[in-house]
C-alpha cells in the first residue's frame, strides 16, 4: 500500500508505455526500433481495449513475489529513495518531525542522505515529505509556510485542525484516512485530542528548505 503525492494542482496526466507506443506512427516505430520484419512486425501488436493500468495478468502475485532485481549503486538509488522511518527525529514542544527534505547545511548528513537532499534541490517543482507526530492531547502551535503549500494524510490517532484567516478561525476534526490542505501563507494549527499520538504524513510543494 502506497500513499502518493503529486506536485500539481491541475488534473494529473499519465502516459503509459503502451499509449506512447501506439501513438507512434508505425513507420517511425519500425525505423526507431529496427525489429526483424520491420513495419509488419510492428503491426502484429494490438492495442488492448482496457486501460493497461488495470489490465493486470492473472499471475501477478507470483510474478511479484518471485521477481529478483539487483540493487543499483548508491549514487543512483538515493536520488530516488530515502529511508524516512530510519531518519533522525526533529523534536518540538508537543511532538516530533522526521524529514525527507533538502538541507542547505548538509554537514550532518550521511553521504547517501546528501545525495537525496541534492536531488530534491535540483528540481524546481518537487516535494518535501515528512511525518508529524503530535503527542496525546498536545498542540502543534499556530504557524504558516510562506514558500510551500502543505498537504497531509492522517495515519493514526485523531485531532482537531484550526485555520486562521483574516482574524476568523475555522475548526474541524480529523481522523484516520482524512486529508488536509493548507495553501501557502495559511496560518494553521493541529492538535491531538485522543489518548494516543496523532500521526500524519505531510507533503510540502518545495524542493527548497521549508520556511515557516
Amino acid at each position: 500500500f502506497f500513499l502518493l503525492f503529486f506536485s500539481t494542482h491541475e488534473e494529473l496526466q499519465t502516459l503509459d508505455v503502451d499509449d506512447a507506443f501506439f501513438s507512434t506512427p508505425e513507420d517511425i516505430a519500425a525505423r526507431a526500433l529496427q525489429p526483424k520484419g520491420g513495419v509488419k512486425f510492428i503491426r502484429t501488436f494490438q492495442k488492448q481495449a482496457e486501460d493497461q493500468a488495470v489490465n493486470l495478468p492473472p499471475n501477478l502475485n507470483q510474478l511479484v513475489h518471485n521477481a529478483t532485481y539487483p540493487q543499483s549503486p548508491d549514487h543512483l538509488v538515493w536520488r530516488y529513495f530515502y529511508d524516512l522511518k530510519g531518519s533522525a527525529e526533529d523534536p518540538f514542544p508537543g511532538g516530533l518531525f522526521q524529514w525527507a527534505r533538502y538541507r542547505l547545511n548538509s554537514s550532518a548528513l550521511s553521504p547517501t542522505q546528501k545525495i537525496f537532499s541534492d536531488s530534491l534541490n535540483q528540481h524546481e517543482d518537487t516535494l518535501t515529505l515528512a511525518t508529524l507526530r503530535i503527542f496525546s492531547n498536545a498542540l502543534g502551535q499556530p504557524h504558516f509556510h510562506f514558500n510551500a503549500h502543505e498537504m497531509g494524510y492522517v495515519l493514526s490517532g485523531c485531532g482537531q485542525v484550526g485555520v486562521v484567516l483574516s482574524g476568523s478561525s475555522y475548526n474541524f476534526n480529523i481522523g484516520i484516512g482524512d486529508v488536509i490542505f493548507f495553501p501557502v501563507g495559511t496560518q494553521h494549527y493541529i492538535k491531538s485530542v485522543c489518548d494516543e499520538d496523532l500521526l500524519l504524513l505531510l507533503a510540502y510543494s518545495t524542493g527548497d528548505e521549508v520556511r515557516s
